[in-house]
């Protein structure tokens, strides 16, 4: 199957910032994550994000497919062609040109060293992304959840090694503990060197005579763990939680990644939330707004008692100081909104009817509203 395009798998246009192209990974990381997306393909989906993501975050590595797509990528190519075209500018120039074609240089190969040293050294996993639907009132109050998660863990029995004992390792005779080999090949420019990972130790230094064997010999342990997530009081959707050590493996005996879970916070049927502050629609009658009335209006935290003062109009808001939510990063909690809905009653029985009319004859004639309304008019 055809490689698709970089940009075309993370949804990007070439010009894409670095913020775009981390912002379009996340979102992708975590709607196929194979943890979270069950779906036949979505496993092959995001080892392709993965892929693209890694080029495109790099500097280098994206200024290198940008010029020479995929046959750049498979190439090695670093800065291309264009040193040539200035002039060499001296020996070291040369050499950095033909380093970032091919991994080395002349002669003695200089800079191999740094190489080398690095070569097995211990490497981070990647972080790991995923997304955790939470009930509002959940969100508001804190709770602590339970969620299943694959994760390798360095193997018990052999620590990590991949042997049998610490006798069963030895350093690799090809390349001396480097984790590396280099190639040599002659050229008009003398002789060029090429440096690459050990198909003895494959780049670990180390040859394993003897695998353990709970692990067989990789050092890790797949498992299935459900983890405790305390989920704090007053987060958001968008935020995140961050939990150490259960993203992927490392390298070389390197720790794990973080895993780090996305809140999405579940609408609730009458609450709303903008910032710290919480909004709610109240009904009323027409009555109960023109005599004014005392109701025991819903709050996150239970019914509050609130005065609503005679003429109360439709839409009118009132503040409930401190009856917001908590920030989640300090200890600041927001307000609650009450908005007025003055309810006309569509059915009168003949009682209250009787009732309207009487208070219509007795109420003093004054211009009504509709009445200064015609006079503005006109």
């Amino acid at each position: 199957m055809a490689k698709r395009d970089y940009y075309e798998v993370l949804g990007l246009s070439k010009g894409a910032t670095v913020d775009e192209i981390k912002k379009a990974y996340r979102k992708l990381a975590k709607k196929y994550h194979p943890d979270v997306n069950k779906d036949p393909g979505a496993e092959e989906k995001f080892k392709e994000i993965n892929e693209a993501y890694e080029v495109l975050s790099d500097d280098n590595k994206r200024a290198n497919y940008d010029r020479f797509g995929f046959a750049g990528e498979q190439a090695g190519f670093g800065q291309g062609f264009s040193g040539f075209s200035g002039g060499f500018g001296g020996m070291d120039d040369l050499n950095d040109i033909f380093s970032s074609f091919f991994g080395g240089g002349f002669g003695g190969g200089f800079g191999q060293s740094s190489r080398r040293s690095n070569a097995t050294r211990p490497i981070r996993g990647e972080n790991r992304y995923m997304s955790l639907n939470v009930d509002f009132l959940d969100a508001i109050h804190g709770v602590d959840r339970s969620i299943r998660i694959e994760v390798d863990k360095p193997c018990e029995h052999c620590h990590g090694t991949g042997a049998h004992s610490d006798s069963d390792i030895r350093t690799c005779p090809t390349c001396h503990g480097t984790g590396q080999v280099t190639r040599q090949t002659r050229t008009a420019f003398g002789i060029m060197q090429q440096v690459g990972e050990c198909p003895d130790c494959h780049g670990t230094g180390k040859i394993i005579d003897r695998k353990c064997e709970e692990c067989g010999g990789s050092g890790y342990i797949h498992k299935r763990e459900e983890i405790d997530v305390k989920i704090p009081e007053g987060i958001q959707s968008g935020q995140q939680i961050r939990v150490a050590g259960y993203g992927e493996r490392g390298a070389n005996g390197g720790p794990n990644g973080d895993l780090y879970i996305e809140i999405n916070v579940l609408p609730h049927k009458y609450f709303t939330r903008q910032g710290n502050n919480i909004y709610i629609k109240v009904p009323i009658s027409s009555l109960d707004a023109t005599l004014g009335c005392k109701v025991d209006v819903p709050t996150v935290y239970g019914d509050v008692e609130l005065n609503i003062p005679a003429g109360t109009q439709p839409n009118q808001q009132f503040r409930m100081k401190g009856y917001g939510a908590k920030d989640v990063r300090s200890a600041n909690t927001g307000d609650q909104y009450v908005e007025i809905e003055v309810t006309i009653p569509k059915k009168l029985s003949r009682e209250e009817k009787d009732l309207y009319a009487q208070l219509a004859k007795r109420t003093p004639r004054k211009e009504s509203v509709f009445d200064k309304f015609k006079r503005n008019f006109k």
